[in-house]
């Protein structure tokens, strides 16, 4: 594939409805855990994105079925599946590979796993996922590729060594698989989280403490197959929200997972953006006081991100680019990953005013005129924010390496320019 920019004309208010995809972090874990049944399994609300792909593509070297029958609708039957060594080539484009683990185990009894690829965002332990499948009956060897064997999986009472997501994610569908009781504390519970356990449950899993930190797997049970529609992605209503913000514009989010969105709406209104619900709906107006709100006594306020329910790392990029649209200053306090706060320095590029304190703190003064540049997406979550810092700016920037955006943002350029944005969509011109 070519690499790709985008030229971006900034300054321009937006208007109307956009609608959140399927949310990627539960997408991909459920493309993953339909391997561990071997009746047919047919996922609606699937973002039609690059990681996604990637998995699918994966999950079809182990010999299972798996097929588009629409632009969001996944047809998997894994009939029959084998688990000699992955394609260390697309296990290490995304670092959903190592999802595979506990459906292949409990269906193989073993399997070799390349290392996993993904953002590059500081370091992301995989020691939860080995632990807990260890707990549950495995064994496993880690040298230049992950070894993984178990005579049979076997419930475990189990406390994760941290709330990690993937780990619990991997944890869960062991379990499923397991002959006895599980219970899992210190378990993750994000929405993508509950997502999972809720698709395991329609194979007729039986699963107790859904959105909890305390999740009790019945396993062993005989799994069927069914339809499961995944939920909303409330990281991409997270970045709406922002969008909206930073171009001062009126947007309506379509079934944006209201249930979801609390700590994401609290942390916004710190900075003094508000959403109004209405049904499914949320509303962001235009002129919105975007007004920082300062702690008791006046004091400089800080916004963290914290395991679910608080405010959610994969936001904070986000909310970094919105704040330097605020009056008033605030301290960003990244917590869960020591190389995602970078990227700031192509905002300080395009004029905004920021200090870095250290890896995980930056100090935003706000507002800030924000002039038009050359930058580049170096994650997901970064490369979107960065976006919206283009469509906020003055003048027409230019996007680098928009592919890391649309690993995470399905045709992200087309749903904002439905929007009212001018977004174009070209070959790198660096290239040529």
């Amino acid at each position: 594939m070519s690499a790709m920019q985008y030229v971006v004309e900034g300054g321009r208010q937006l208007s109307g409805t956009i609608r959140p995809s399927g949310n990627k972090n539960a997408a991909l874990p459920i493309v993953a855990s339909a391997l561990i049944t071997e009746h047919p399994v047919t996922l609606e609300n699937v973002p039609r994105i690059r990681d996604v792909e990637v998995l699918v593509d994966l999950i079809q070297t182990t010999g299972a079925a798996a097929e588009w029958t629409a632009r969001n609708t996944l047809h998997i039957h894994a009939k029959e599946v084998r688990a000699e060594r992955l394609d260390a080539k697309l296990a290490s484009r995304i670092r959903g590979s190592i999802l595979l683990a506990a459906p292949l185990l409990a269906r193989c009894g073993g399997l070799e796993l390349p290392p996993p690829g993904g953002d590059v965002i500081g370091r992301r332990r995989l020691d939860t996922h080995f632990l807990a499948l260890q707990a549950l009956g495995a064994e496993f060897e880690v040298g230049e590729t992950f070894k993984l064997r178990t005579k049979g999986l076997r419930g475990d009472d189990i406390f994760l060594d941290e709330p990690s997501v993937t780990g619990t994610e991997n944890a869960v569908t062991a379990a499923v698989a397991a002959t006895g009781i599980t219970v899992l504390r210190n378990a993750a519970s994000e929405p993508h989280v509950q997502d999972l356990c809720h698709f395991l449950v329609t194979l007729g899993a039986q699963i107790e403490g859904i959105g909890t930190n305390t999740i009790t797997v019945h396993g062993g049970r005989a799994l069927g197959g069914g339809t499961h529609a995944i939920g909303p992605d409330h990281i991409e209503v997270g970045s709406f929200i922002g969008l909206a913000a930073v171009t001062n514009s009126s947007i309506r989010i379509q079934d944006a997972g209201v249930e979801h969105l609390r700590s994401v709406l609290m942390g916004f209104e710190r900075l003094g953006v508000h959403g109004r619900i209405e049904g499914r709906d949320l509303l962001i107006d235009k002129d919105q006081p975007r007004v920082i709100q300062s702690d008791l006594g006046g004091h400089v306020p800080k916004l963290e991100d914290q395991p679910w329910p608080a405010f959610p790392a994969d936001v904070m990029s986000i909310a970094i680019v919105t704040a330097t649209q605020c009056e008033g200053v605030i301290l960003m306090f990244e917590k869960m990953f020591e190389s995602r706060m970078f990227f700031v320095d192509k905002l300080i590029g395009m004029g905004a005013r920021i200090v870095l304190c250290d890896p995980h703190r930056a100090l935003v003064i706000g507002p800030s005129r924000l002039r038009a540049a050359n930058v580049e997406s170096p994650d997901i979550r970064a490369g979107m924010a960065m976006l919206l810092a283009a469509l906020a700016a003055e003048g027409t920037s230019t996007i680098d390496n928009v592919r890391q955006i649309e690993r995470g943002y399905e045709r992200i350029d087309e749903r904002l320019n439905a929007l009212g944005a001018s977004i174009t969509r070209v070959d790198d011109r660096r290239t040529t």
